[in-house]
């Protein structure tokens, strides 16, 4: 990933709705959930939320896909792990063996 697309991403979730939105849409994996649920979810008007879903949408952050009447959204998964692996690559100089555990939760051990 280059830092271009990582600050596009960051700025993007630099709402608090924005980032509420990408939580709740990652929690439902590609099940995804259509705009109402969401608004409802997040005690937002629908109104209020088409204006984040395309900031979202446009940083690849959300995909969409019409269903009927309905528009569902969808977390993009992939991008969201690149970003991690992009924000750790080099953690504690490669020597990930010394860097946080990420799935146990450690605290960090101090790296050389």
């Amino acid at each position: 990933m280059e830092n271009k697309t990582a600050i596009n991403i960051f700025e993007s979730l630099a709402s608090g709705v924005r980032l509420d939105v990408f939580r709740l849409l990652v929690e439902h994996g590609q099940q995804g959930l259509v705009a109402g649920e969401i608004a409802q979810a997040l005690g937002v008007p629908p109104t209020n939320l088409s204006f984040h879903f395309k900031a979202l949408t446009q940083a690849g952050l959300l995909s969409v896909e019409q269903e009927g009447r309905f528009q569902r959204y969808r977390a993009n998964i992939p991008l969201m792990l690149d970003l991690v692996a992009f924000l750790t690559e080099k953690c504690c100089s490669g020597h990930i063996d010394q860097c946080v555990h990420v799935v146990d939760g450690a605290t960090p051990s101090s790296c050389s």
